[in-house]
Parts: C-alpha cells; structure tokens; sequence
C-alpha cells in the first residue's frame, strides 16, 4: 500500500492516520436522518456543520440502502443528489464522495464535480460502473457485499469477493492506488457475521488497499445493547476509536464532532504526544 490517497485536491496520508467521512443522505428514507437533509439548503448547512466540526470528506447519498429500502430510478436518484451536490461545490472546498451503485447516477455525479464513488455492491450490481470510474480518474470504496449471507469460510469468502471486485477495477482500468475497501458492515452479514467483521476487518490489509469503516448508529449496535437507532452514538465513537486502534484510515459516520475526537485522541496516544 503506498504512503497516501488522493481525494479530489487532498491528499490523504495512510499511515497513523483515521480520517471522518460525513454522511448526507439526502433521502427522505434512510434509517437514520431520512428526510432531514433533502432539500439542497438544508444539506448545506448540514455539510457546513460537518465541516466546522472536523469532517474530512463528505459522502452524499441518494437512495437509502437500509434493510426494506424502497428501489428508485437512476434518475429520481439523480434529481435528489445533484441540487445538494451542486450547491456544496460552490460553497466549500472538501473532496465530495457519491454513495451509489448506478453507472447513470455516477456519470452525473462526476460531471458535478463529485471526488469518489462510494459503491455499495463494489462494481458487481452495474456492469458499467468500473468502466465510469476508470474513465473519471476519480477514486472509489468498492463495499463488500452479498445478497444473502451464504459463506463456507466466512473470512477467506469476504477475502475472495473483494478480490472479484479488485479484479473488475483493474480490467476496467481503475488504479490500485484509487480505490478504498469497505468491509460492509451490515450487508449480506447476520449480526454475528457483523461482530466478527468488526473483530477482523484489519485482516484485509493484506488486499493493499486502505480500508473504510461504516458502522454509525446500524442495527449491530442494537443486537448487542438493545439501544435504538437515536440511542447509538456512544457504541459508534466506540467502534471509530477501534476502527483507529486497527489502523483503519477512513471512518463513515453521522456524528462527526465527537468521532473526530476520538480518531484525535487514539492518534495522540499511540504517538505518545500531547495535542
């Protein structure tokens, strides 16, 4: 893996580094803040408040991927993002991920000015994503991601798929050097599944590639404290700081403030300094 990752104009060192990546859904279902942000004003001052409390990056999201989610067109995905994307462009300088699995949906983004895709089903769902952003130029987080938990090896197997999808970037002619791995926590995984991800994710650093962790307020902080979704904050600062401990670079969450503490705080004690 080398030294860093650049994001649209950032460079992103790898190495005692956990970075915060700011979720937007500007949809009006998502399990968490579903209707909140999905006018473009409203998404502004959101992304403005990520900003001012440390967010390194900012992934918008169109289409909800919550269990029971309801399907919508590329179009009507587009319609939602592209209002709020636009508007975050003008006004802030901070490279911008686009959380989609739709080519269509990818291609506009990039026209728009968007830094990286965030793929959900890490190239495997649209056969032309792979050829979207490699054409782009711009980086990826090609997710780990099943349509039913089926595994024989469940490590070796998250292993083995995630390779299919390195594969499919490198046919396409996407650089090693642009793509980000996510674990994938809370797809095609029983919560059991979950905690041992939680428990191995460092394991695919032998993939070459800097990691992503997305577990903010999900359903497996529930299974294990029976907190509602409202009620997860402190478990998913929790699971940032041991996402930091195992070396994970990026971290996706929806409380930006107190998990930029705590990737701060892990990095002042493993570097044995003060500020």
């Amino acid at each position: 893996m080398k030294d860093a990752i650049t994001i649209g104009n950032t460079r992103f060192l790898l190495h005692g580094h956990t970075y915060i990546m700011g979720i937007l859904n500007v949809t009006p279902d998502s399990f968490s803040d579903g209707g909140r942000y999905d006018t473009a004003d409203r998404a502004l001052r959101h992304c403005e408040e990520m900003i001012k409390q440390g967010a390194d990056i900012i992934d918008i999201g169109g289409e909800s991927s919550r269990p029971n989610h309801v399907k919508i067109s590329a179009q009507e995905e587009i319609d939602r993002v592209m209002p709020a994307l636009s508007a975050i462009k003008k006004e802030f300088d901070i490279p911008i991920s686009l959380d989609t699995c739709k080519s269509e949906v990818a291609a506009e983004g990039v026209k728009a000015g968007v830094d990286m895709i965030n793929d959900i089903w890490g190239l495997k769902y649209d056969g032309d994503m792979a050829k979207v952003i490699a054409k782009s130029g711009v980086a990826c987080c090609l997710m780990h991601n099943r349509v039913t938990p089926d595994y024989t090896d469940y490590m070796r197997d998250i292993y083995s798929d995630l390779e299919q999808s390195l594969a499919l970037a490198n046919s396409a002619g996407i650089a090693k050097d642009k793509i980000v791995l996510d674990i994938g926590i809370g797809f095609g995984k029983t919560q059991m599944d979950n905690i041992i991800a939680l428990n191995r994710m460092d394991e695919l650093f032998k993939l070459d590639c800097p990691l992503l962790l997305g577990v903010s307020r999900k359903s497996v902080i529930g299974a294990v404290l029976g907190d509602k979704v409202d009620d997860r904050e402190a478990a998913t600062v929790a699971l940032t700081a041991l996402a930091a401990v195992k070396g994970v670079q990026f971290v996706r969450v929806h409380n930006v403030g107190d998990n930029v503490k705590a990737a701060k705080m892990i990095r002042a004690v493993t570097e044995e300094r003060l500020g």
